[in-house]
């Protein structure tokens, strides 16, 4: 029954955009962010890895897979080497469209689509609500046609906000609480029936149609239909990809049959090949209408890899970073971060209005908290005063690295997991990790990224005022956010430490 009420909103969304008066495409860029689950900073042929003087260093992982559109959408915009999000996924999903970092927001965990997970006995399971603060819905205010297409895991199934539409999106495809898909494959109707189905995609079902590219064909149909109302469009693809379970895209699997990887790793990279290959789907159809010169791509990952290419928690698929999804260490936390315009041209009003310089790769670090103030300075729509945001407008950076630069991340989870019940605090150079449930002597990891990006030497003990400093400027930015604990003894042991 909830299914299809979506799907009769997002018919009526639709008819609305063709009638409501708003700000024309001309006068705005569009803004198309391209969000992908469980990508790790190797899980792509565009390095992302730069050495001490800022040049791209291909890994052997870059040399596996295939992704020609993100190489061409990383020439012609900024690439970031380090770029952080939650290391796991709703907290970076709430992160991204409300600009605030999990501490603040209270999403700390992923959300489990059935029951409340174990934490803090108020953590914000239920997610995002109606009436919160998004940068969907403030477009939508400024006249953007808004679009929600995939993977959403923003609330449970008894949450208002398990529907995008309730946050600030006129559109809903296929997003709901489940995490991942029950399937990717059509002729399984993408899960239905079984766990963790996929919704609204029945047209699809019983036919040869891999999900991503049933999603790919879906966003661009809902893209036509807000061009035709003429106005500027904001669209969230937030691909389920590539997230588990690791089904073979049979339209790349041919790419991968010598490689040597096993069977479980070479379905892994048809997902990352067919993920790019609606990258350059989506910017072809842009182009074909004439939206691409209008079209702001901002590119990113949820949170690092989950590949199943052997190895440990420690180093696997993110190698050489140590960790990967759900752990404390870069591995889980750095994403793959591209901003460039779809099609950039010199003539292009919207483009001198807000500029990036092409090809350029920056070794100073952004988050996903910066999302939000960047897509909103780009359309010209300004933060509620009464709106507390953790992120910064990149676009400055953008131009000519100028302006203001990220300089702190903070990222808590008072959970368990992979790595359970920690906070990491970046700034500048320096990351630190307390582990609120180790014993004391082993609670604290201090590490130097610019000297040790692998984070192989712990200084905590050798620089201990180092660590202190850091572990005062942690306890001053959970206390600003209003941050949760598993308990307050681990409250009163941070303060201590």
């Amino acid at each position: 029954m909830r299914p299809r009420l979506w799907t009769l909103a997002a018919h009526a969304a639709v008819g609305a955009l063709l009638t409501a008066g708003a700000a024309t495409a001309s006068e705005r860029p569009n803004i198309l962010l391209f969000l992908v689950d469980d990508m790790g900073l190797m899980d792509t042929s565009q390095p992302f890895l730069a050495d001490k003087n800022g040049k791209l260093v291909k890994t052997a992982l870059n040399t596996f897979y295939r992704t020609p559109a993100m190489e061409s959408l990383a020439n012609s915009g900024v690439v970031f080497s380090s770029f952080y999000a939650n290391s796991v996924c709703s907290p970076s999903r709430v992160s991204i469209l409300n600009g605030q970092n999990s501490a603040r927001h209270h999403v700390t965990q992923w959300i489990n689509p059935y029951k409340k997970n174990a934490g803090p006995a108020d953590w914000n399971w239920k997610g995002l609500k109606p009436g919160d603060v998004t940068l969907p819905g403030l477009l939508r205010d400024a006249g953007y046609g808004t679009v929600f297409c995939g993977k959403a895991h923003l609330g449970p199934f008894e949450s208002e906000g398990v529907d995008p539409t309730n946050l600030g999106f006129d559109v809903n495809i296929a997003g709901s609480a489940i995490g991942k898909p029950g399937s990717y494959y059509g002729e399984k109707n993408y899960g239905k029936g079984g766990t963790h189905p996929v919704l609204h995609l029945e047209q699809y079902h019983g036919t040869k149609t891999f999900l991503t590219e049933a999603l790919t064909l879906e966003v661009n149909k809902a893209i036509d239909k807000v061009h035709a109302a003429k106005k500027p469009f904001f669209v969230e693809m937030s691909h389920y990809a590539l997230h588990a379970p690791f089904h073979s895209d049979p339209r790349f699997s041919d790419n991968y049959r010598d490689s040597g990887k096993s069977a479980k790793a070479q379905a892994y990279a048809t997902l990352v090949e067919g993920m790019d290959k609606s990258l350059q789907d989506i910017l072809a159809h842009l182009n074909k209408i004439g939206e691409a010169e209008n079209t702001l791509v901002i590119f990113v990952g949820d949170n690092g890899s989950d590949a199943p290419l052997g190895g440990t928690h420690a180093v696997a698929s993110s190698a050489p970073l140590r960790g990967k999804k759900a752990t404390h260490y870069e591995g889980g936390m750095r994403v793959p971060f591209i901003v460039s315009w779809a099609k950039p041209s010199a003539s292009s009003q919207l483009q001198k209005q807000f500029p990036i310089n092409p090809g350029v790769v920056t070794a100073d670090f952004g988050s996903i908290c910066d999302i939000m103030p960047t897509a909103l300075s780009a359309a010209g729509v300004k933060i509620p005063a009464n709106h507390v945001v953790d992120g910064i407008d990149l676009s400055g950076y953008l131009k000519n690295h100028s302006g203001e630069k990220q300089q702190t991340f903070l990222m808590h989870f008072p959970h368990k997991h992979r790595s359970s019940n920690f906070t990491v605090y970046r700034d500048g150079d320096w990351k630190v990790i307390y582990h609120y449930d180790k014993p004391e002597g082993k609670r604290i990891e201090l590490f130097n990224l610019v000297i040790d990006p692998y984070e192989s030497d712990n200084l905590a003990a050798k620089d201990p005022a180092k660590a202190k400093t850091l572990l005062g400027k942690m306890k001053a930015a959970l206390d600003d956010a209003g941050a949760q604990y598993m308990t307050p003894e681990a409250k009163a042991q941070l303060s201590g430490d």
